[in-house]
């Protein structure tokens, strides 16, 4: 029987991935074992046609991720540095590279659901093909190589847990697509907002503050480098947008009120059908939302979530406010002003996904991880409850186009303060 996930097994953020304590290669084999296992443990709930759906182009297969997630250690581990390393299946760098140009051509994303071949149980093999291999390099490895394997390795198990919450959140979405609103996980139950007072808005006086990364710990390389902006004054609300504050807007006209919704997102509301948050259903004169424990009641003691970064910025408008910008966000952050800033729900900015003065991608072709999508894209801060441990921190910028709504993404809001 499948061990049920619980939300809360994701939800903490942690401060690094490797262990203090024994040898480096024992706390890297550690490391990698312990990402790789709680891939699977997602996946476990699903079965082999569960597995291969592709509800949407933005998604992707579950067994797609496990592939595709074993195919970068493959590519950028194994292959430069374990000597006489044979790839597993010379039909899989064609199939599982996502977007990488410079590791060479790849199958079309939005055709990843008609890989009916190899199957997950081959894919499975894959996965403990490489697995090994991995474990072998690391133990292998001269203390003169062993660090250059551990920042490829740190590279590829954060890639990974960045695709343990897209497991998750795909297949949300395929199973929402079922009428009969199939079950993930029975247990599955968002997590507890925090208990600080979550009232009001924290206040930021006006002032230079320093934004990105500024520890020794992992980040990717659009965190960085750290700079100077100009902050406030502005107040952040110490507490995240509900259920009960969106049933207002709802109840309000908010989708039926052009003067409230930025031009491309009135064209997406009226094109989409839009008139509530993505999963939400109207049944019998309640509400309730498609979850990964299946069909439940709308909670309105929870926070908002899968909305768009198109409803966030026009329920702001309706509640005479706005979405901070990320540096407002990090600077109340890094405050500990804000009450569920992790673990809950991302959260919405008003900044537009791009580079930081300074900015310089990696060399090769992992400098393709995040440099080419600054354009289009709006920034979320915080984490959400499939976000896995030890992938949260406070500098930390995901991004998505405008009307995407099938992650946890919600909303916080901000204040001109005088």
């Amino acid at each position: 029987m499948t061990k049920p996930v619980s939300a809360t097994a994701f939800a903490a953020p942690a401060p690094s991935l490797f262990s203090d304590s024994g040898t480096l290669a024992q706390n890297l084999v550690e490391a990698y074992l312990a990402v790789r296992g709680e891939t699977e443990r997602r996946a476990a709930p699903l079965s082999a046609e569960d597995q291969l759906i592709q509800s949407m182009p933005d998604a992707s297969p579950a067994k797609w991720h496990r592939a595709h997630t074993t195919w970068f250690f493959e590519q950028f581990l194994l292959v430069p540095h374990a000597a006489g390393y044979a790839p597993f299946d010379d039909r899989f760098a064609f199939l599982f590279n996502s977007y990488y140009v410079a590791a060479g051509p790849r199958h079309a994303r939005p055709k990843r659901g008609l890989i009916t071949r190899p199957s997950a149980d081959e894919v499975a093999a894959y996965r403990a093909h490489v697995d090994a291999a991995v474990e072998r390099l690391i133990v292998d490895a001269p203390s003169a190589k062993l660090r250059e394997v551990m920042r490829i390795l740190e590279i590829g198990l954060n890639h990974e847990q960045q695709h343990q919450e897209l497991i998750l959140t795909d297949i949300l979405h395929a199973l929402a697509e079922n009428p009969d609103c199939p079950v993930y996980d029975p247990a599955w139950r968002m997590p507890p907002v925090g208990t600080m007072d979550t009232h009001g808005f924290a206040d930021l006086p006006e002032g230079i503050r320093t934004i990105g990364h500024q520890d020794k710990g992992f980040c990717f390389d659009n965190e960085q480098p750290p700079h100077r902006a100009l902050v406030g004054p502005v107040g952040v609300a110490r507490g995240l947008v509900t259920n009960a504050q969106w049933l207002e807007f709802i109840d309000a006209g908010g989708y039926a009120r052009p003067e409230l919704w930025l031009s491309d997102g009135w064209a997406t509301v009226q094109q989409e059908g839009w008139v509530a948050p993505g999963y939400w259903r109207r049944q019998d004169g309640a509400w309730s939302t498609m979850s990964l424990a299946g069909l439940v009641p709308v909670d309105p003691a929870l926070p908002v979530t899968h909305v768009s970064y198109y409803e966030a910025d026009a329920f702001a408008r309706w509640a005479g406010k706005h979405l901070p910008s990320e540096a407002e966000w990090e600077v109340a952050a890094r405050g500990g002003a804000l009450d569920a800033a992790f673990g809950v729900v991302w959260q919405w900015t008003r900044s537009a996904y791009a580079p930081y003065p300074g900015y310089r991608p990696v060399e090769g072709a992992l400098g393709e991880y995040n440099g080419k999508f600054m354009v289009n894209q709006m920034v979320l801060r915080g984490s959400s409850c499939a976000t896995p441990r030890g992938h949260a921190r406070v500098s930390y910028r995901n991004f998505f186009y405008p009307p995407a709504r099938w992650q946890f993404t919600g909303v916080r809001l901000a204040e001109f303060s005088a």
